[in-house]
């Protein structure tokens, strides 16, 4: 039987890295990389069995998992995020792979977020399939932030359900999100500018609204009700935040606005706006249903 090892890691993670552990607690190896916590974290990864690796604060994981990989000795890895948890059903999939399907290498899992206490299941977050399963040795990460890894072999892409799927407990507050945002915008800036891009103020308008567009309307973020709303909007935010980052690392140039042109993009995303309102098979006004129904029932 293949040994499957599981790498989680970790910094400051101490409310959440004792559920990522029991949920694999039938894993052969759990190895914990940790990046010098300062809170708990190590002496609860400890304390459950877990083997402690450390690598250097990087501001992002995917360096720091290419160095967890080389640690463990398994057949097969599974990488694990913190606030994530294996569901018992997916645990036993997980192993009947490594029995019955020697010709797969790595499998892409669909990844359940729960934001704000909702699971959301539009808005590009859902299934949210993600290479987490793996050969040794057919799967490595770039060290570029929130990039798909390089496979290698034949890879399988489990069905979208929930029995699935990982368990992503991902922000349970706005402070939470804002304070990931301005860590993940800072090197996504840097990451721009390292590819040639150079900034344009009409991106700091066109970039945020494309982003909300796609999330709420042409991703049906919609369908998640307020929670669909708001992430959208701090998705758009978060798009805002990151070209200025790109606007500051260029020193502050100062730009011209066109107003003419302003006006244009106005006039362009109103027409996006208005295709989306009219093309979106957008649900009812739910007030318009509840005045209706008590209308019917005042009738009565």
């Amino acid at each position: 039987m293949a040994k499957i090892s599981v790498v989680i890691n970790t910094l400051n993670e101490e409310k959440n890295v004792k559920r990522a552990i029991e949920s694999v607690g039938w894993a052969e190896e759990v190895l914990v990389c940790d990046m010098y916590s300062e809170d708990r974290t190590v002496e609860i990864a400890k304390k459950l069995g877990a083997t402690v690796v450390f690598h250097k604060k990087t501001g992002y994981v995917e360096p720091a998992r290419n160095f967890a990989i080389s640690k463990t000795t398994g057949d097969w890895i599974l990488i694990l995020d913190a606030d994530e948890e294996i569901p018992e059903s997916l645990a036993n999939h997980l192993q009947e792979i490594t029995d019955k399907m020697a010709q797969i290498n790595f499998v892409e899992i669909p990844r359940k977020n729960i934001i704000f206490n909702q699971w959301m299941k539009a808005s590009l977050w859902w299934p949210d399939y993600n290479i987490r399963f793996f050969k040794r040795g057919a799967v490595r990460w770039l060290d570029e932030i929130h990039r798909p890894p390089k496979t290698e072999g034949v890879g399988l892409k489990f069905d979208a359900q929930e029995k699935y799927a990982i368990f992503h407990h991902h922000y349970e507050s706005i402070s939470q999100f804002l304070e990931r945002s301005s860590r993940y915008t800072e090197i996504q800036a840097k990451d721009l500018v390292k590819n040639g891009y150079k900034f344009i103020w009409s991106d700091l308008i066109t970039k945020p609204m494309g982003e909300f567009l796609s999330r709420f309307f042409a991703n049906r973020g919609f369908e998640d009700g307020l929670h669909g709303l708001a992430l959208s909007l701090l998705q758009a935010f978060s798009f805002l935040i990151m070209y200025l980052r790109v606007w500051e690392l260029e020193k502050f140039p100062q730009k011209e606005i066109d107003f003419k042109y302003m006006k244009e993009i106005r006039k362009k995303q109103g027409y996006e706006i208005d295709y989306w309102f009219k093309n979106a098979n957008l649900p009812k006004n739910p007030f318009k249903r509840f005045f209706q129904k008590a209308k019917n029932k005042l009738i009565q």
